[in-house]
């Protein structure tokens, strides 16, 4: 048995999520991405003497919804704090956050790792906001500083010490970030820093499991920038506080940085606690009050979420729970078929379109699915031939596909006629083909009678193929059937 074998790790995630708000946390300039550096700041974002901070009603809205989707307890009397704590790229020297207050309390998120469920606590989420953004390695001698990010509005998920390999701190942050996409609250791209995630990971010993005092300090690593960076980054400390241990050391409460180079962390700085930061109520703003009244007009308004989709599918559209997952794991994916399933009852065949030619095309144009030319009321149409018989699935999926993204105003059913793609079930039509077959391949029909009875597909595609197609597959198997069984 591995030394690591004698281990446990323990995991809290705190996630970061930058609302899509037009407007800052506590003023009014753009949160806009990607514009010139230092042009979305204003007396207020800089900091300046004098100049007050409102706080963002959407960015209240967002929080309760993030939090009623996790389950949380949502708080009525919201304050806020300064949180004192030099950064270089917020200008007024201090964050404004939630400390005692935050909006959210308790709740939590179920997540699914090799198929087992589980359900991660969630401590709290609060309101604060971003700090701007330090270049470092574009001028030789000195940092850059952009102050565009600085004050947009954040939300901070904090998770209990739940979670117990780097595989279900995966599971948790796709969940976080379906959330977060389908509530539309923030676009979930960790690679352009919309969604953060620093990690708590510490070690114990696998016996002293029910003990929690006996769980080993942590040390955090911060900011890293994808879901997989995550699970290296654990992997890595895992192994590492082990290391420490079991070479007679202890593990010291640190900040680490994660090399995406290499896979390792390395220390910035001694862990800070709660009173480094000096909290105190922020003395600009006021309390903010949300009533019962509003949170039940937010959970109103909410549109259904992953798992209720999910459930939907599995319980009501009777679809797999693998053709329930990938319909519903993002939203505009699934607003399409929900869309699609208004014009037919096909579900299963609606299905199988969805996952197979449309998801094809979004992966080989590089396109999601709200750039996708043709509308669901076209593909419904050729799952409505396909289900009369006038053409097969396969045809529908592959050839009038292919020639509707093209033009995707075309009429359904003229471009079919116009690409000769209908069906032909006239008997007469079909059996004159496989006499010709059969003429062909009189040795195979031989074997065939001698009981190859595997030939048969065989001379189903040669009559396909003979008919361009165009032979209705039912018709054509049963009297290939009956001529080669007479």
């Amino acid at each position: 048995m591995s030394v690591y074998d004698k281990y446990q790790v323990v995991i809290g995630l705190e996630v970061h999520a930058q609302l899509s708000t037009k407007s800052k946390m506590y003023c009014a300039d753009s949160t806009a991405f990607g514009v010139s550096p230092n042009t979305n700041v204003s007396p207020l974002t800089l900091g300046h003497p004098g100049t007050l901070p409102v706080v963002n009603e959407e960015a209240i809205v967002s929080a309760i919804k993030m939090g009623v989707a996790m389950n949380c307890s949502i708080r009525n009397e919201n304050g806020f704090a300064r949180k004192n704590y030099f950064y270089a790229d917020l200008p007024k020297g201090y964050q404004i956050t939630q400390d005692k207050t935050p909006i959210c309390g308790e709740g939590q998120l179920k997540i699914s790792v090799d198929g087992k469920e589980k359900n991660i606590g969630i401590e709290r989420i609060h309101m604060e906001e971003d700090a701007g953004k330090s270049t470092h390695d574009l001028d030789p001698f000195n940092t850059l500083i952009d102050l565009n990010r600085a004050g947009v509005p954040l939300i901070e998920i904090v998770s209990k010490p739940d979670l117990r390999s780097a595989e279900e701190a995966y599971q948790y942050l796709i969940e976080v970030r379906k959330l977060v996409r389908y509530l539309d609250i923030c676009d979930g791209n960790m690679e352009e820093g919309s969604l953060r995630c620093d990690a708590n990971i510490s070690v114990f010993l696998k016996e002293k499991e029910d003990k929690f005092e006996n769980f080993g300090d942590r040390c955090e690593v911060k900011n890293m920038n994808s879901m997989r960076n995550v699970m290296k980054a654990i992997e890595f400390e895992f192994k590492r506080q082990i290391d420490v241990i079991e070479a007679g050391g202890t593990i010291d409460q640190q900040t680490r940085t994660f090399n995406a180079a290499d896979g390792s962390t390395a220390m910035m700085r001694s862990k800070e606690n709660a009173n480094d930061y000096r909290y105190f109520p922020e003395p600009d703003l006021p309390i903010v009050y949300v009533s019962n009244e509003e949170i039940e007009k937010i959970k109103a308004e909410m549109p259904k979420l992953s798992s209720e989709l999910f459930n939907e599918y599995v319980n009501d559209l009777k679809l797999s729970e693998y053709d329930a997952g990938i319909l519903s794991e993002d939203r505009d994916f699934a607003a399409y078929f929900n869309e699609l399933i208004t014009f037919t009852t096909n579900y299963k065949a609606a299905t199988n379109f969805m996952i197979g030619p449309v998801k094809s095309y979004l992966n080989e144009h590089a396109v999601e699915i709200t750039e996708f030319p043709l509308k669901a009321k076209s593909i419904a149409e050729m799952l409505k031939m396909v289900e009369d018989n006038k053409m097969s699935f396969n045809v529908a999926s592959s050839k009038l596909f292919d020639a509707l993204v093209k033009q995707p105003e075309a009429d359904v059913s003229e471009m079919a006629q116009k690409l000769n793609l209908i069906q032909d079930s006239d008997e007469g039509f079909i059996e004159g083909i496989i006499d010709e077959v059969l003429a062909k391949n009189a040795e195979k029909v031989e074997a065939y009678k001698n009981g190859n009875k595997n030939l048969l597909g065989m001379f189903m595609g040669q009559v396909m193929k003979a008919s361009k197609g165009k032979a209705n597959p039912k018709v054509a198997s049963k009297l290939i059937q009956d001529k080669l069984d007479s």
